[in-house]
């Protein structure tokens, strides 16, 4: 899968995605990093079939309002420590993978896989 990494998450993430043989990109290598805006965020996983990876409620309402992004993968699990993080989201990549088989908006929480229709 391609990613986009949002700012409020760490780039270990993108990098551990890269790692587990993903095409993830962080914002911070944007040419704005991390200033770089929702709506160039948005154009560019849209473009580049790109799934963009947020705890941003912002990109749920893009989402929801616009259709844009296309396809979210929205991180609803609060604050946690990458040790935490990083596999959680690996871990649960495989079944991520199949609900966007079937859906546009999904949400990873600490312990459940949300479907959004």
């Amino acid at each position: 899968m391609k990613f986009i990494v949002d700012a409020q998450l760490p780039v270990k993430l993108a990098v551990a995605l890269t790692g587990a043989g993903h095409d993830a990109v962080h914002t911070l290598n944007l040419p704005d990093e991390n200033r770089s805006s929702d709506l160039y965020i948005t154009r560019l996983a849209d473009s580049e079939g790109r799934v963009v990876i947020s705890k941003d409620g912002d990109f749920v309402t893009s989402h929801i309002v616009h259709g844009s992004p296309l396809r979210l993968l929205q991180i609803s699990t609060g604050n946690m420590p990458n040790s935490i993080l990083l596999p959680l989201v690996l871990g649960n990549l495989d079944r991520i993978a199949v609900a966007f088989e079937s859906v546009a908006y999904v949400e990873l929480t600490s312990n459940t896989i949300i479907a959004h229709a």
